[in-house]
């Protein structure tokens, strides 16, 4: 498949059939539960990490991949006749990623054109940016095109997540232990805007219900989107939450995913995400 090619990380939460249809290229994060590291996607699925934090002491933790992993995904590209490669990675505010894929890319310089695109976004943001990037590399359009996309597209990613608790950022250290335990005493479901690429919050909800139709107003301030995409972590109740969306949006035009173990290690258990372009 000659042309531009698509590269990208494992914290897109792309379904498998999706990446291989496209012919991208997902280089996976390790995860670490105490001194065990398990390779995302591949020694790790998001239904066994999601079992595995519900019975092990020690929270997950995340590591970006070397820069060696990229550049074997950029030349098994070029190897399968690309002469281009776009690599679109999570937010560059919350991981080393792209910073080894920038590295990657140096490193091939001369060898092989190599872009690597900041998302500066997670899970279904990244990757409708990514499956995006992809259906414009089919239809032959060149790198320049293909980036100039991406960069158009991230601006109007929006990424809003509801928690269900609070003990994996804190341990993470992506907020301040007062607040975590507050916000547990309380009960407290906050709501994190990471539009910008970095988590930021955006309100606080008594209940879980509250926090979805905190989530649904939000969704529903917007005359139209395009890309909706519901991701969840192994939440529940998330078809209770798609019928909160159903006066609006149809089933049909809202794809659902599983927040893989990248995203899951900071948001939690539970996690119920939106994510649409404006």
């Amino acid at each position: 498949m000659p042309g531009v090619r698509v590269v990208t990380d494992s914290a897109c939460d792309l379904p498998e059939d999706l990446v291989r249809s496209h012919g991208i290229g997902v280089v996976p994060l390790t995860i670490r539960f105490g001194d065990e590291e398990l390779v995302d996607r591949e020694e790790l699925s998001a239904s066994q990490f999601y079992e595995k934090m519900a019975t092990s002491d020690a929270l997950p933790e995340t590591a970006a991949p070397s820069p060696g992993a990229f550049e074997a995904a950029f030349t098994a590209m070029a190897d399968e006749g690309a002469d281009a490669v776009v690599c679109i990675n999570l937010s560059s505010k919350l991981s080393a990623t792209m910073a080894s894929a920038q590295n990657a890319a140096t490193a091939l310089a001369g060898q092989l054109d190599v872009r690597v695109v900041d998302s500066l976004s997670i899970t279904t943001g990244l990757g409708s940016q990514v499956l995006e990037a992809a259906a414009a590399a089919e239809d032959g359009r060149s790198a320049d095109d293909v980036v100039a996309l991406v960069e158009d597209q991230r601006v109007r990613t929006r990424v809003f997540g509801a928690l269900d608790t609070l003990e994996n950022l804190k341990k993470g250290g992506r907020i301040g232990g007062a607040q975590a335990m507050l916000g547990t005493m309380l009960s407290i479901k906050p709501i994190l805007d990471i539009s910008s690429g970095e988590v930021a919050e955006a309100g606080k909800q008594r209940t879980r219900r509250r926090a979805m139709h905190w989530l649904r107003d939000k969704l529903f301030e917007q005359p139209t989107v395009d890309h909706l995409c519901v991701c969840h972590g192994d939440a529940p109740d998330v078809e209770e939450f798609l019928g909160l969306l159903s006066e609006r949006h149809d089933r049909s035009t809202i794809t659902v995913a599983t927040i893989g173990a990248v995203i899951g290690s900071h948001g939690g258990p539970r996690i119920l995400g939106l994510t649409w372009t404006v």
